[in-house]
């Protein structure tokens, strides 16, 4: 196996200091005046911190695909999901509010932050929670708002893709929207993919952010699908929806759909 150069001692110990600095400038921002910002101004302050977060990490972002907007109104944005990094990713490029498993809700400080920024918190074990989050997620995404989920409702390394959950793809009918696929691939500068960056194995998260500085260089390719019109014909359902987000997200990874794993009937999975 080819090994691959790391940083040295000095160079995460630089970035450590100043990624706590950045986190620590992005508390008191959310503590003191976040919540007093209209939500154009939310955006703006969320792209610019995910930027400058992302240069602190040695991160470039390389954009596939046409970028629906800075904040695009009414949009579900449905991404493969890899790394706690890909929602600094996101919001670096197209800035939305997420949809995350409530037990992020726990987590000391990110927890909190994700809170206040306006992420929503599902109960993955709970089928019912699915119809009060999609009440609440076609709610905001009529009010303007672009919030964004991980239907594949874990992480992978991005080598492949997971079957899609459907549930809640069923906001975007609610309101009327579109859905928008997006692919996020981490690479190395000379195109291989690279799974330092991968939040998997039952990994802390403080192992994971531990990978991640000791790469010099990531490069993470955001690749923008076909928008989807959901209630447009053959998008009439969530089911239909989710099958397509998915094709369009494989296309995005180079990734064909023939060789990942297919989606099992949604009785048996909870979708």
């Amino acid at each position: 196996m080819k090994s691959h150069a790391t940083t040295t001692f000095a160079t995460r110990c630089g970035r450590v200091t100043r990624l706590l600095g950045h986190l620590a400038v992005g508390v008191f921002i959310v503590a003191t005046r976040y919540s007093r910002l209209a939500q154009a101004e939310r955006a703006v302050v969320t792209r610019r911190w995910a930027q400058h977060a992302l240069k602190i990490l040695g991160v470039s972002i390389k954009v596939q695909g046409v970028n629906p907007g800075f904040y695009p109104p009414n949009t579900l944005l449905v991404a493969n999901h890899v790394s706690w990094l890909d929602i600094v990713a996101l919001n670096s490029c197209t800035v939305s509010r997420f949809v995350a498993k409530r037990e992020i809700r726990k987590w000391p400080l990110i927890g909190w932050l994700a809170y206040v920024a306006g992420t929503l918190f599902i109960d993955r074990g709970n089928r019912r929670d699915a119809s009060r989050v999609n009440q609440i997620l076609a709610e905001a995404m009529q009010n303007g708002g672009c919030m964004a989920v991980f239907p594949e409702a874990t992480t992978s390394d991005g080598s492949g893709l997971l079957p899609f959950k459907a549930s809640l793809f069923e906001a975007a009918l609610l309101s009327g929207g579109t859905v928008q696929p997006v692919s996020l691939r981490y690479q190395r500068p000379d195109g291989s993919l690279l799974r330092e960056a991968a939040y998997i194995d039952d990994i802390s998260l403080l192992q994971s952010i531990g990978k991640v500085l000791s790469v010099p260089q990531i490069e993470v390719e955001i690749s923008y699908g076909q928008p989807l019109k959901a209630g447009e014909a053959g998008l009439d359902n969530r089911f239909l929806l989710a099958e397509q987000a998915r094709s369009e997200v494989a296309r995005g990874l180079r990734l064909s759909l023939e060789e990942q794993p297919q989606p099992v009937p949604a009785a048996e999975t909870g979708a």
